[in-house]
């Protein structure tokens, strides 16, 4: 097998590794909001031990991240806003329609990708986009309501925007070759405690101190900080060697592992006109990644 091929195959299983990271770190999240600690308190904490731990074990790679201070800077914040929504999204809302509505950013990306990369639009990016509508239309329309085909609540308002988020992360990622993975990596972590720590000061109640958690705390946030650890450092890894648009498709395995855990780990069911709607955005997503693979 030629280097090429392992880099592929190893970028391959990094997206699919970090797709099922993200399928699956909404119950650690969920058990912390239980135990009183909200979604923003855990991800200042989460973070935070993931920064602390990084720089500790690859103290002399991350510096690197200075070398594009402009693009480490916005790569920080939108991946900040991204990873801080999503959290907040999958605990108060329902896992599946959260994610369905998050994996609408294969189209978010398709646009991006076009006007920022420069990266040709065919009739089929224009295809993927159609069904990807039609497909959130579908899931949201609610003709009991008589409302518009919208997101019903806060937490489905977040997931559609961390998706456009996760979009602009991987356009920027590809735009930042000259930085490291662990430098992007680094990047995202350090983003992520930052925005959550000016989130928490606008917060309602007083700031959680560390000294509130007991062990069982301090472990599910290890926990969770490891599995971010290594889903980031995989996505970065992958996204930087495949095309963000075909990478998107990778993703995918996510909903999978999230359907199963949330039918196993908190008894969620999707109506008949979700399934329909999220079966229009898995397929609006192969769409947009088979676009990727004609260019």
């Amino acid at each position: 097998m030629s280097k090429n091929n392992q880099q592929n195959h190893l970028a391959v299983f990094g997206l699919l590794f970090g797709a099922f990271c993200w399928g699956i770190v909404w119950y650690p999240y969920r058990l912390m909001a239980q135990a009183g600690v909200s979604g923003v308190a855990s991800s200042v904490y989460t973070y935070a031990i993931a920064v602390v731990l990084g720089g500790l074990i690859t103290a002399r790679l991350w510096r690197g991240m200075f070398k594009q201070p402009k693009i480490i800077i916005l790569l920080g914040l939108m991946s900040g806003y991204t990873n801080l929504s999503y959290v907040l999204a999958v605990i108060d809302g329902d896992v599946m329609r959260v994610m369905l509505l998050f994996y609408l950013s294969p189209i978010w990306t398709l646009i991006l990708a076009h006007f920022w990369l420069k990266e040709k639009t065919h009739v089929i990016g224009y295809v993927a986009m159609l069904i990807s509508l039609l497909g959130a239309f579908v899931m949201l329309y609610d003709p009991q309501s008589g409302g518009l085909p919208v997101p019903k609540n806060t937490a489905e308002w977040l997931a559609l925007t961390s998706g456009i988020g996760f979009a602009m992360t991987n356009i920027i990622t590809r735009k930042a070759q000259e930085l490291s993975l662990v430098a992007k990596s680094m990047a995202v972590w350090v983003g992520v405690s930052v925005v959550s720590a000016i989130f928490m000061l606008y917060q309602d109640g007083a700031i959680l101190r560390p000294d509130f958690f007991n062990a069982r705390h301090w472990m599910i946030m290890g926990f969770i900080a490891l599995l971010l650890m290594a889903a980031t450092s995989f996505v970065q890894y992958g996204v930087t060697r495949i095309a963000a648009t075909r990478a998107s498709i990778l993703f995918l395995f996510e909903l999978v592992v999230a359907a199963i855990a949330s039918y196993y780990l908190a008894n969620e069911h999707m109506t008949w006109n979700e399934w329909l709607g999220g079966s229009l955005i898995v397929l609006a997503a192969i769409f947009a990644a088979s676009q990727q693979a004609a260019d």
